[in-house]
């Protein structure tokens, strides 16, 4: 009988990683489109008609994956590369590096959506810290034509060890700047001819997050992504035909992200939270920019021979700010709503548990004395904080937890502290500090790789729950550790709201008029990238995406498991519990937390039924 088992489960993960032969023609051009932070629950034909026609004509991936922590510079690495982050070592939007990072003010909990920022970082590892060699860098190799535009960081992350500017064109937030990549010749004087400025223009209005008595913005980011959908598409798509060669150009658009992020329709309540009349138009605005790039291609005669792949890096919940248990919550601040947590509450809970001073990694490690929160959430926490014992890189639906000591009783006080908050709905420990019941290891969400950044000791995800509305997808609230407040928006947590983003793909390339029911991830979308491109990328680590081989002329639909991982109880009953699918070896993470604290975590039933 072993035998028997064993053979069949060859021959499945035979069958699942089975692509279609390429043909011998030159590829087909590539076009990733990422409307960030899109919800998939919340594309119709009403509220974005140009990504509902391309899902509806082409590819509609009907079970779609973020990865934990669904941040935007995580699911970006996974996207160039097809690997987990275990193996980018991209933890989060903030991560820690372990050394005072120049490009973020000497801090060593750095934002990672900064153009100076990833440089740095490049520099201190060996001039690449995903370790990976992303999709884009192979494709420029290659001689094919390659261009990256739209949001601050994860649009360079596609080619972020080449800062030239050339052949890989970068256009971002800070183009123009000094701390930007500079234009090449070519593009700057196709900007002067266009008409357009060599500078990409603020947020404006868009930018305005508000604050606890003054509502953040009631506009969507439409100057700045006009901005950049014209240079997209009367400046970078002829200079890419004009080379005659393949070309992959990838289009981050910042709404709906930074527009949900900031709006102002629900200050202080959960309702309407993201869906309100801000957010709507910000999903159509990205929409707008996706009519507005098919419509050059058509102008422009590349219609019939580029494949479009829309892929939204993550979805989005709502923020709450309330807490039983915290301390912090209980503390007054003076920009703070009386009893909601203030920014940074994780880290100001953990060094009040643990009688330790903390320290504030982003304003110069000032101490924070009580009544005081960090100016953007992080802490160190320690006696010196140029060598703490805690870092707590904060990112908002989740936080990251590191231990540079890597003191096993230290992460015992810590796990226990944790446990005991009612915030917290599940935890992710570094094996190496020991087995915690109520938690489960790094490596069961694929955190634990060959990654060259420092792996956190715990990843902490948060609480969320409906609020708002009788489909939880549409209306899922989350704690938030962020200088944002109450009915704002925010992401990152191991709900099935977040992980569940949009993903459509059509072209030459791509079935017609197909439903795929399979699992499909941020790092399937890498991987995929790769076999159109006809790109042979060397994988120096393990976690790797598939390629959706469904989805294309001839390919077959892979058997699909459903699993429920869970960890030991705590005496209080508290269990770490993973919703996940498997194709072949690749896993796909539903959602995961303790059941009851996480929007798709039941007390029964499988990843499937937890998605309904």
């Amino acid at each position: 009988m072993r035998v028997a088992l064993g053979t069949l489960t060859l021959l499945l993960i035979a069958l699942a990683g089975a692509v279609p032969k390429a043909a011998a023609d030159p590829p087909h051009n590539v076009i990733l489109f990422v409307p960030d932070g899109l919800r998939a629950a919340m594309v119709s034909r009403e509220t974005a008609p140009a990504m509902a026609a391309l899902r509806d004509r082409g590819v509609d991936f009907r079970n779609p994956h973020a990865l934990f922590p669904t941040f935007t510079t995580p699911n970006a690495s996974a996207m160039a590369t097809g690997h987990y982050l275990g193996d980018t070592g991209e933890f989060g939007n903030t991560i820690y590096t372990g050394f005072p990072v120049p490009g973020a003010g000497d801090s060593l909990t750095p934002f990672m959506e900064s153009d100076p920022v990833l440089g740095d970082v490049d520099e201190h590892f060996a001039g690449d810290y995903l370790d990976e060699t992303t999709v884009l860098k192979a494709a420029r190799a290659k001689g094919f034509g390659t261009a990256a535009i739209g949001k601050l960081g994860p649009t360079l992350i596609f080619d972020h060890t080449d800062r030239s500017g050339a052949p890989t064109i970068i256009v971002d937030d800070a183009t123009g700047s000094a701390r930007g990549i500079p234009l090449a010749p070519a593009v700057a004087e196709a900007l002067r001819a266009a008409g357009l400025p060599l500078a990409a223009p603020p947020r404006g209005e868009n930018g305005r997050a508000g604050d606890a008595t003054t509502p953040g913005t009631k506009s969507a980011n439409v100057e700045q992504q006009n901005w950049f959908v014209e240079v997209a598409t009367k400046v970078v798509l002829p200079l890419l035909k004009a080379r005659h060669r393949p070309f992959m150009m990838v289009f981050w658009s910042r709404d709906p992200d930074g527009t949900q992020h900031y709006q102002g329709d629900s200050l202080g309540r959960l309702s309407p939270g993201i869906n309100g009349p801000t957010s709507l138009a910000a999903i159509r605005n990205a929409d707008n920019d996706l009519a507005k790039l098919e419509a050059a291609l058509v102008a422009l005669g590349l219609a019939e021979t580029t494949d479009i792949i829309v892929a939204a890096d993550h979805g989005f919940a709502t923020i709450a700010k309330e807490s039983k248990t915290s301390a912090a919550a209980r503390a007054h601040y003076a920009d703070v709503p009386e009893g909601t947590l203030p920014p940074g509450f994780l880290a100001i809970d953990l060094a009040t548990a643990l009688g330790l001073p903390l320290w504030d990694p982003d304003d110069h490690n000032a101490r924070l004395e009580p009544g005081h929160h960090a100016r953007i959430s992080n802490g160190l926490i320690g006696a010196d904080p140029s060598h703490p014992e805690v870092v707590v890189a904060a990112n908002g639906g989740s936080d990251l937890v590191y231990l540079p000591s890597k003191d096993r009783a230290l992460a015992r006080r810590v796990v226990a502290t944790l446990l005991a908050e009612d915030y917290v709905s599940g935890l992710f420990v570094d094996p190496a500090l020991g087995r915690f019941a109520g938690a489960l290891p790094l490596a069961a969400i694929n955190l634990k790789g060959s990654a060259l950044t420092p792996m956190p000791a715990i990843a902490v995800n948060f609480r969320s729950f409906a609020a708002g509305c009788d489909a939880p997808l549409r209306c899922t609230a989350e704690i938030a550790d962020t200088g944002l407040q109450q009915g704002q928006g925010m992401h990152g947590s191991f709900s099935r709201a977040e992980t569940m983003n949009f993903m459509a793909a059509s072209g030459p390339d791509f079935k017609a008029g197909f439903a795929d029911p399979a699992p499909v991830s941020n790092a399937d979308i890498g991987k995929t990238l790769a076999y159109l491109l006809r790109l042979e990328i060397k994988a120096k680590g393990k976690l790797l995406g598939r390629v959706i081989a469904e989805a294309l002329p001839g390919g077959a639909l892979p058997p699909v498991t459903s699993h429920r991982i869970a960890s030991a109880r705590t005496a209080d009953g508290l269990q770490t519990v993973v919703v996940e699918q498997r194709v072949g070896a690749t896993l796909y993470f539903d959602a995961a937390g303790f059941p009851g604290r996480t929007v798709g975590v039941r007390d029964q039933g499988s990843g499937i039924r937890d998605q309904e």
